[in-house]
């Protein structure tokens, strides 16, 4: 069978199986600029959007523009552009996949055409997924760093952005200017309080650039939070043939997760929104409690297994998790740590929720490399409980472990002298301090920019650097078997 080439001629002569769009892709209009046009968007966001513009032709209005900041954004919008917008989302279970061809892109953008696609009449929303790297931020504070290289550059030429927070300044200042009403600005990247936090970084942007503005952001805007959830794999030229080999659909982009999605949006939006609730997203007063939970107990979980998986020399989540000290590992951090420092979550099952989890990483059909989450990942997802811990005077023994793994990981080398790709904006700092320390944590602890105050604290310090030496002496397998001895994991 000679694969289909996707695009919006061939989709009435997809392969059995695939599921086409019920509605016409060719008449979606923009109604949302997304920036940061990835997988997980794709996968989640874009999915939901599908999904109601199937229910009836007045979602149509609520198009998504794709827009890339990066250069590196180029090849993924060149490949959607050959096809339509169109892209295959592959969702995988132990129940077996599902392909549904996606028609809810309205349009690409990259560089300056993104400026242009806000300023489009019928935009509303501009969402992002940019990580946390990509707010320019500082760290240990999760405010606006004016010093940040891409932030400094922004506020250097502020009509020619090139960050995230730099073009959404623009896009406002522009409306101010042209007397149009503000847009909703919404960060789908997991961020404790990530509406908050964009909405900080916007108007201290702002006020460097323009006190009158950054006032009007503040009375007219709206930065609703949102919690997201969905493990989405970077897609390999593996995953692509194997589509084309065994669906019979030649596909450049498409995107390929687990079944299981959660959205939790706080409702509050400047000029409308979509009712994504029809279609299984949640709209609440308050995202706080779903998205700490949801912080602490996945990404907390998910970075923690998969340092210990990298040095344990596994390549994949759910090898990671087969490994039964691994998986005993996570429970238990779940269930003596990062659980303990939620407030109440209404309407949840804590500890159903908590074995999902375990369920989900163990998933073999989804293929989540370790590489993926130790680049994804920003080390806050274990500082943040641990700064909770002692702050309650509280046990830090496993999450220090997490971090110790972490410390080891990012000297750059594993156990046996393969080299480790740490993709991390101060990845040569990093490695130059692991390095100097060894088994000893304190070089890395004295980089503030990341800590904060927290390498002065013993309570962290030592048994980060008991566990830390301990990687060094015996490896991660031996490092877990202590841990299980000493802790009753």
């Amino acid at each position: 069978m000679t694969p289909i080439p996707l695009s919006r001629t061939a989709l009435a002569r997809l392969p059995e199986g695939i599921a086409r769009p019920t509605y016409d892709p060719a008449a979606v209009r923009p109604g949302i600029v997304h920036l940061g046009l990835g997988g997980f968007h794709r996968a989640h966001m874009a999915r939901y959007t599908h999904d109601l513009m199937t229910l009836g032709p007045e979602a149509a209005g609520w198009g998504i523009v794709g827009a890339g900041l990066l250069p590196s954004d180029a090849t993924l919008h060149e490949a959607l552009a050959a096809q339509d917008r169109l892209y295959a989302l592959v969702e995988r279970g132990g129940e077996g996949e599902t392909v549904t061809v996606i028609g809810a892109l309205a349009g690409l953008a990259i560089g300056p055409a993104v400026l242009d696609a806000i300023d489009g009449p019928d935009i509303r929303i501009v969402s992002l997924t940019v990580t946390a790297n990509g707010y320019g931020l500082n760290p240990a504070t999760k405010a606006l760093d004016p010093d940040h290289p891409a932030i400094a550059r922004d506020l250097a030429a502020p009509r020619t952005p090139g960050s995230a927070v730099g073009v959404l300044v623009e896009a406002y200042r522009r409306r101010m200017i042209a007397g149009r009403p503000a847009f909703s600005a919404m960060s789908c990247d997991n961020i404790q309080g990530n509406g908050h936090v964009l909405r900080a970084a916007v108007l201290a942007f702002a006020a460097l650039v323009d006190p009158e503005l950054g006032g009007w952001i503040a009375a007219n805007a709206r930065f609703p939070s949102t919690m997201v959830d969905r493990i989405t794999p970077v897609t390999t030229a593996a995953d692509i043939a194997e589509l084309a080999a065994r669906r019979g659909l030649a596909d450049r982009a498409p995107v390929f997760c687990e079944r299981f999605s959660q959205w939790v949006i706080e409702d509050d939006f400047a000029d409308g929104r979509p009712d994504w609730d029809a279609v299984g997203a949640q709209f609440v007063a308050d995202v706080a409690p779903y998205e700490f939970m949801k912080l602490r107990l996945l990404n907390t979980s998910h970075l923690a297994v998969a340092g210990l998986g990298r040095l344990c020399g596994y390549q994949l989540i759910d090898q990671t998790l087969a490994d039964a000290p691994i998986r005993r590992f996570m429970a238990a951090l779940m269930d003596r740590e990062t659980g303990p420092t939620l407030p109440p979550v209404p309407g949840v099952d804590l500890a159903a929720y908590k074995a999902t989890l375990l369920e989900r990483f163990a998933n073999p059909a989804i293929k989540d490399t370790v590489e993926r989450v130790n680049t994804d990942a920003p080390v806050g997802y274990l500082l943040d409980p641990i700064r909770d811990r002692l702050a309650a005077g509280a046990s830090v023994e496993l999450l220090s472990l997490a971090l110790a793994a972490w410390m080891r990981r990012v000297r750059g080398v594993d156990e046996a002298g393969a080299p480790i790709d740490v993709r991390h904006p101060l990845a040569a700092e990093l490695r130059d301090r692991a390095v100097a320390g060894g088994g000893d944590p304190w070089p890395l602890f004295g980089l503030t920019a990341l800590f904060g105050d927290l390498g002065g604290d013993a309570r962290l310090a030592t048994p980060t650097g008991r566990w830390l030496a301990s990687l060094y002496e015996v490896g991660a397998a031996e490092t877990l078997a202590r841990a299980e001895l000493e802790l009753r994991l």
